[in-house]
């Protein structure tokens, strides 16, 4: 048996949008069961979203940390941000988002891992980048507001927020998921036998 996750779509026979948002929607569905029952399922309609594990030299990760309203909590997270533009190559707006938010450009790309974040109720897709050989960026930093504007940057060792993740102490999808990933990788074949940064995403097909 080969364990991949494959496309499928079940028939759809109503479908409304009772709440539409700034950047994200809530869709309603009317969808055929296995068993022919119809039943309505409810979920949010996302962009998409990018997050960058940027690793320097000495095997710190860059984070930020955030206040985040829904959870009501500052969260250490990587640098990351939506897919504003619909066909928006990842890799662009990965580089945007880590220049914007970190003031930081890399001079290696790799796929790390590609998620969907709260698949029983969301439909983003997030795509996780390494970046390695950092540098700071040319140019003045990128002016924020709202949230941002209060952000917090450092260098964390991976070991020690690989720690904090297994502790309960961290909780952001993709700094969790991608300091986990980046271990795997490196207690396997390594970095570069990550996938390239212009690897296909069928979640979220870009543009060249």
């Amino acid at each position: 048996m080969t364990i991949e996750d494959v496309s499928e779509e079940w028939r759809v026979t109503a479908t409304s949008t009772p709440f539409r948002g700034n950047k994200t929607s809530v869709r309603t569905d009317d969808v055929i069961m296995p068993d022919g029952t119809v039943v309505k399922r409810d979920y949010q309609v996302h962009p998409g979203s990018v997050a960058i594990l940027a690793l320097d030299d000495d095997g710190r990760v860059v984070v930020l940390r955030q206040y985040r309203h829904p959870v009501r909590q500052r969260l250490w997270e990587i640098p990351a941000g939506l897919l504003d533009v619909p066909g928006e190559n990842p890799l662009h707006a990965a580089q945007r988002e880590l220049y914007e938010e970190a003031h930081v450009k890399a001079g290696d790309w790799r796929v790390l891992t590609d998620v969907y974040t709260t698949p029983g109720g969301c439909d983003e897709a997030v795509r996780i980048f390494l970046a390695r050989d950092l540098g700071e960026a040319e140019g003045e930093r990128f002016e924020v507001s709202e949230e941002e504007a209060d952000m917090e940057l450092a260098r964390v060792e991976l070991k020690e927020l690989v720690r904090g993740a297994l502790a309960g102490e961290l909780h952001n999808n993709c700094l969790v998921v991608g300091v986990l990933a980046l271990t795997a990788a490196l207690a396997g074949e390594g970095p570069d036998a990550l996938r390239p940064a212009d690897a296909p995403w069928p979640a979220r097909p870009f543009d060249a």
